[in-house]
Protein backbone atom coordinates (compact mmCIF):
# COMPACT_ATOMS: atom_id res chain seq x y z
CA UNK A 1 0.00 0.00 0.00
CA UNK A 2 1.24 3.08 -0.78
CA UNK A 3 2.13 5.87 1.78
CA UNK A 4 -1.01 7.74 3.11
CA UNK A 5 1.19 10.88 4.18
CA UNK A 6 2.51 10.92 1.29
CA UNK A 7 -0.99 11.12 -0.88
CA UNK A 8 -2.12 13.88 1.55
CA UNK A 9 1.01 16.00 1.69
CA UNK A 10 0.97 15.99 -2.32
CA UNK A 11 -3.09 16.21 -3.16
CA UNK A 12 -3.86 18.35 -0.39
CA UNK A 13 -3.71 22.28 -1.34
CA UNK A 14 -3.66 25.35 1.22
CA UNK A 15 -6.16 27.59 0.13
CA UNK A 16 -5.41 30.80 1.95
CA UNK A 17 -8.42 33.36 3.21
CA UNK A 18 -10.83 31.11 2.78
CA UNK A 19 -13.80 31.14 3.68
CA UNK A 20 -12.45 34.02 5.73
CA UNK A 21 -9.25 36.56 5.70
CA UNK A 22 -7.05 34.64 8.44
CA UNK A 23 -8.44 30.90 7.80
CA UNK A 24 -6.43 28.28 5.17
CA UNK A 25 -8.59 25.98 3.99
CA UNK A 26 -7.31 22.67 3.60
CA UNK A 27 -8.57 21.49 -0.53
CA UNK A 28 -9.23 17.73 -0.28
CA UNK A 29 -10.73 18.29 -4.01
CA UNK A 30 -7.32 17.09 -5.72
CA UNK A 31 -7.19 13.92 -3.29
CA UNK A 32 -11.08 13.08 -4.30
CA UNK A 33 -10.30 12.90 -7.46
CA UNK A 34 -7.32 10.53 -7.51
CA UNK A 35 -8.04 7.15 -7.46
CA UNK A 36 -5.53 5.47 -5.63
CA UNK A 37 -5.16 8.27 -3.32
CA UNK A 38 -8.87 8.65 -2.48
CA UNK A 39 -9.05 4.34 -1.81
CA UNK A 40 -5.86 4.29 -0.03
CA UNK A 41 -7.22 7.15 2.51
CA UNK A 42 -10.69 5.38 2.58
CA UNK A 43 -8.52 1.88 3.47
CA UNK A 44 -6.62 3.42 6.22
CA UNK A 45 -9.93 5.44 7.76
CA UNK A 46 -11.68 2.10 7.53
CA UNK A 47 -8.61 0.40 9.28
CA UNK A 48 -10.00 2.61 12.65
CA UNK A 49 -13.17 0.12 12.63
CA UNK A 50 -11.42 -2.92 12.74
CA UNK A 51 -10.05 -5.00 15.23
CA UNK A 52 -6.34 -6.54 15.26
CA UNK A 53 -7.53 -9.49 12.98
CA UNK A 54 -8.82 -6.56 10.45
CA UNK A 55 -12.80 -7.59 11.39
CA UNK A 56 -15.54 -4.16 11.31
CA UNK A 57 -15.78 -3.34 15.11
CA UNK A 58 -18.87 -0.91 14.53
CA UNK A 59 -21.98 -0.91 13.11
CA UNK A 60 -22.35 2.61 11.75
CA UNK A 61 -20.04 4.82 10.40
CA UNK A 62 -21.32 8.89 10.82
CA UNK A 63 -19.85 11.48 8.17
CA UNK A 64 -20.54 15.22 9.15
CA UNK A 65 -21.40 18.24 6.54
CA UNK A 66 -20.02 18.06 4.22
CA UNK A 67 -16.57 16.69 3.40
CA UNK A 68 -17.16 14.00 5.89
CA UNK A 69 -19.63 12.70 3.97
CA UNK A 70 -17.63 11.86 1.38
CA UNK A 71 -15.06 10.08 3.21
CA UNK A 72 -17.53 8.44 5.33
CA UNK A 73 -19.71 6.69 3.28
CA UNK A 74 -16.89 4.86 1.29
CA UNK A 75 -15.43 3.91 4.70
CA UNK A 76 -18.55 2.34 5.83
CA UNK A 77 -19.02 0.44 2.56
CA UNK A 78 -15.32 -0.99 3.37
CA UNK A 79 -16.28 -2.10 6.58
CA UNK A 80 -19.84 -3.34 5.80
CA UNK A 81 -21.77 -1.02 8.14
CA UNK A 82 -24.63 1.23 7.86
CA UNK A 83 -23.79 5.15 7.17
CA UNK A 84 -25.51 7.82 8.97
CA UNK A 85 -24.79 11.81 7.84
CA UNK A 86 -24.78 14.23 10.48
CA UNK A 87 -26.35 17.64 8.86
CA UNK A 88 -26.41 21.50 9.21
CA UNK A 89 -29.38 22.43 11.21
CA UNK A 90 -33.19 22.08 9.00
CA UNK A 91 -31.73 19.57 6.48
CA UNK A 92 -32.95 16.53 7.81
CA UNK A 93 -36.86 15.88 7.38
CA UNK A 94 -38.29 14.01 10.12
CA UNK A 95 -37.78 14.28 14.04
CA UNK A 96 -34.35 15.27 15.13
CA UNK A 97 -31.71 16.06 17.45
CA UNK A 98 -29.38 18.90 17.42
CA UNK A 99 -26.55 20.58 19.49
CA UNK A 100 -25.30 24.07 18.50
CA UNK A 101 -21.32 24.51 18.86
CA UNK A 102 -19.04 26.82 18.23
CA UNK A 103 -16.35 26.59 15.32
CA UNK A 104 -12.55 27.94 13.95
CA UNK A 105 -14.75 31.26 12.46
CA UNK A 106 -18.40 31.11 13.53
CA UNK A 107 -21.29 28.93 14.79
CA UNK A 108 -23.23 26.05 13.91
CA UNK A 109 -25.94 23.76 14.70
CA UNK A 110 -25.81 19.88 14.04
CA UNK A 111 -29.23 17.80 13.57
CA UNK A 112 -29.22 14.03 13.45
CA UNK A 113 -32.33 11.70 12.81
CA UNK A 114 -33.76 10.66 16.37
CA UNK A 115 -34.20 6.88 14.98
CA UNK A 116 -30.76 6.81 13.41
CA UNK A 117 -29.00 4.81 16.09
CA UNK A 118 -30.06 1.17 17.88
CA UNK A 119 -29.29 1.30 21.09
CA UNK A 120 -25.80 -0.03 22.65
CA UNK A 121 -24.72 0.42 18.60
CA UNK A 122 -20.98 1.23 18.07
CA UNK A 123 -20.17 3.95 15.98
CA UNK A 124 -17.15 5.40 14.12
CA UNK A 125 -17.08 9.61 13.27
CA UNK A 126 -15.34 10.51 10.12
CA UNK A 127 -14.16 13.80 8.89
CA UNK A 128 -11.54 15.25 6.81
CA UNK A 129 -10.17 18.10 9.14
CA UNK A 130 -10.25 18.02 13.56
CA UNK A 131 -9.45 21.69 13.96
CA UNK A 132 -11.60 23.32 17.32
CA UNK A 133 -13.03 20.06 17.92
CA UNK A 134 -16.37 21.52 18.25
CA UNK A 135 -17.85 19.42 15.32
CA UNK A 136 -16.58 16.25 16.23
CA UNK A 137 -17.73 17.21 20.17
CA UNK A 138 -21.35 18.28 19.33
CA UNK A 139 -21.42 14.91 16.69
CA UNK A 140 -20.59 12.63 19.37
CA UNK A 141 -23.06 13.90 21.42
CA UNK A 142 -25.65 13.95 19.20
CA UNK A 143 -24.87 10.08 18.24
CA UNK A 144 -24.88 9.47 22.36
CA UNK A 145 -28.53 10.85 22.84
CA UNK A 146 -29.69 8.22 20.37
CA UNK A 147 -28.20 5.46 22.41
CA UNK A 148 -25.31 4.79 20.57
CA UNK A 149 -21.48 4.61 21.61
CA UNK A 150 -18.70 6.12 19.60
CA UNK A 151 -15.60 4.19 19.63
CA UNK A 152 -12.99 6.50 17.75
CA UNK A 153 -12.98 9.71 15.61
CA UNK A 154 -10.93 9.36 12.29
CA UNK A 155 -9.82 11.94 10.27
CA UNK A 156 -7.13 12.93 7.25
CA UNK A 157 -5.33 15.47 9.28
CA UNK A 158 -5.59 16.81 12.77
CA UNK A 159 -4.71 20.38 13.01
CA UNK A 160 -2.62 20.83 15.73
CA UNK A 161 -2.06 24.23 16.58
CA UNK A 162 -5.91 24.44 17.46
CA UNK A 163 -7.28 22.95 20.48
CA UNK A 164 -9.27 19.76 18.77
CA UNK A 165 -8.11 17.24 20.44
CA UNK A 166 -8.58 18.39 23.70
CA UNK A 167 -12.18 19.04 22.91
CA UNK A 168 -12.52 15.65 22.13
CA UNK A 169 -11.75 14.53 25.46
CA UNK A 170 -11.29 10.67 25.77
CA UNK A 171 -12.63 9.66 22.29
CA UNK A 172 -9.80 7.79 20.64
CA UNK A 173 -8.61 9.79 17.82
CA UNK A 174 -6.67 8.53 14.54
CA UNK A 175 -5.54 11.33 12.55
CA UNK A 176 -3.63 10.29 9.41
CA UNK A 177 -1.83 13.38 9.25
CA UNK A 178 -0.69 15.92 11.52
CA UNK A 179 -0.19 19.74 11.12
Amino acid sequence: MTDVGAHLDRLIRDVPDFPEPGVVFKDITPLLADHDAFTTVVQALADVGRDEHGAPVVDKVVGMEARGFILAAPVALALGAGFVPVRKAGKLPGPTHAVSYALEYGEATLEVHQDAFDDGERVLLVDDVLATGGTAAATRELVERCGATVTALAVLMELSFLPGRAAVGDLPLHSLKTV
